[in-house]
């Protein structure tokens, strides 16, 4: 057992940049990297993936991210636990396998599997976690539902000497979780008295401010003009987390990258997508954050300690997706003089072509990017004579509709209107995208009803 386990944030997003991690490793004296690759939209986009290829459906930026960071890890015996099986964490093990084996690459990896509860869904039917709405309604239309598994499977890979871990659908912060449960001999499940659940209420902290990468390390930060006192957010490096076995945890970063690590910065991050502080529920232990204390040390370093833990949930958080429908969007751009009139103009003429075809659609979204696209109705728009003088205005309509036809004629509803629509058009962008849309449906299983079904296979190197 080690005395301090130092834990690196890895990816935040399916997409995001890897190299800050190789810092951590080089100069960051971490023993595991955990990297969260599934945001709620990912399984959707995974899906879509699956749809055109069965061996797909996982996050494919692992491949050359662990073929640029495993030879680093290898050498110093770091760990790295990542959630980037999405919908076929088998697919993506086999496949880094094979990418190994080509590179005479060597490792043990782990796959953790059940979290697909689609089969059982008609026997559990669970109802919508918002609306109470019986997902039987949307039942025949799903394509995946996934529960959030928490750290078990994880450690239990870990003790069966696992170098990589695969999972599919885990609460992010169960990545992060789960080395300092195996490490330190943690309690789980049994967790019962006061200070079990504080460690893990503290491991479940940890994970939270680590699981979205450079965010925990000063980007995307702050208010107006905030943002500008953190530095060289080129070369940001992301957070580590040094920890104890009971559980308090020093938060920095690699030496002599980009960032900032402070007070402010930390407990933005503490408070990233938490509904309510003191309830914070988690498949391993529910988190109080209320009594969380973070002191700065300064030179890039918070100590972070006085998470209260209280036990784990009866039932496990499910997302699923069904089909919903199409949508198509076309962003049109005006040139001044008279810009903003134009703008209106086209949503006028948009609006008459699809009455005069009948093209059915469940709704017409419009907006204005750079007027009112971020803040939508919350923000005001300028004066009507700031409007006459703009330089240039765009919008961007999307249409959404049960009709793959309609979706896949709206781009055809613009072209001619560059010629025989209102004058000085900047130019169409989106002609010919229609896609298929996935609803959301999150809803509550009980864990036993899925836990029975996890499974942990460690492949030999």
């Amino acid at each position: 057992m080690q005395a301090n386990v130092r834990i690196g944030a890895g990816l935040g997003f399916y997409g995001d940049a890897w190299e800050p991690v190789a810092a951590s490793i080089e100069r960051g004296g971490v023993h595991y990297i955990a990297s969260d690759h599934l945001a709620e939209l990912t399984l959707a986009i995974l899906q879509k993936d699956r749809q055109r290829d069965a061996s797909l459906g996982y996050a494919r930026d692992v491949l050359p991210m662990l073929m640029r960071l495993w030879p680093l890890m290898q050498a110093r015996g770091v760990k790295f636990i990542c959630n980037a099986g999405g919908l076929n964490p088998s697919g993506a093990a086999a496949a880094l396998r094979a990418a190994f084996s080509a590179k005479g690459l060597k490792a043990r990896i782990a796959v953790v599997t059940g979290d697909e509860v689609l089969p059982q869904l008609a026997a559990l039917a669970p109802p919508h976690l918002f609306t109470a709405q019986p997902i039987e309604s949307v039942r025949e239309r799903m394509v995946f539902a996934n529960a959030y598994l928490g750290a078990r499977p994880i450690v239990s890979a870990l003790r069966q000497g696992a170098d990589i871990v695969i999972t599919g659908r885990v609460a992010d912060a169960a990545l992060f979780l789960a080395p300092l449960v195996h490490e330190f001999g943690w309690k789980l499940e049994d967790a019962a008295t006061q200070p079990e659940l504080d460690r893990l209420a503290q491991g479940l902290a940890v994970g939270h401010l680590l699981e979205c990468s450079g965010q925990g390390s000063g980007g995307n930060f702050g208010s107006q003009g905030a943002w500008k006192a953190i530095p060289d957010l080129a070369h940001i490096g992301y957070p580590i987390a040094e920890v104890g076995e009971d559980g308090a945890a020093l938060i920095t970063k690699a030496p002599g990258t980009g960032g900032r690590i402070n007070f402010d910065t930390v407990r933005q991050q503490l408070l990233y997508e938490v509904h309510d502080p003191t309830c914070y529920v988690s498949p391993d232990v529910v988190l109080d954050l209320s009594a969380l204390h973070l002191e700065d040390l300064g030179d890039d370093k918070v100590r972070m300690t006085g998470a209260r833990g209280h036990p784990r949930p009866a039932q496990l958080k499910l997302v699923g997706g069904f089909r919903d429908g199409y949508k198509a969007e076309v962003t049109w751009g005006f040139s001044w003089p008279d810009a903003w009139d134009k703008a209106q103009a086209a949503v006028a003429m948009v609006k008459a072509q699809l009455a005069d075809r009948h093209m059915a659609h469940d709704e017409l979204f419009v907006e204005f990017p750079g007027l009112n696209s971020a803040h939508g109705p919350l923000a005001p728009m300028p004066a009507p004579e700031a409007l006459a003088e703009l330089n240039e205005v765009w919008v961007r309509m999307v249409v959404r509709t049960q009709d793959k036809a309609v979706a896949d004629g709206f781009g055809r509803l613009f072209p001619w209107m560059a010629l025989s629509g209102p004058a000085y058009t900047c130019g169409f962008h989106g002609l010919n995208n229609s896609s298929e849309l996935l609803g959301i449906c999150p809803a509550l299983v009980d864990r036993e009803a899925v836990e029975a079904a996890v499974r942990v296979e460690v492949l030999p190197s």
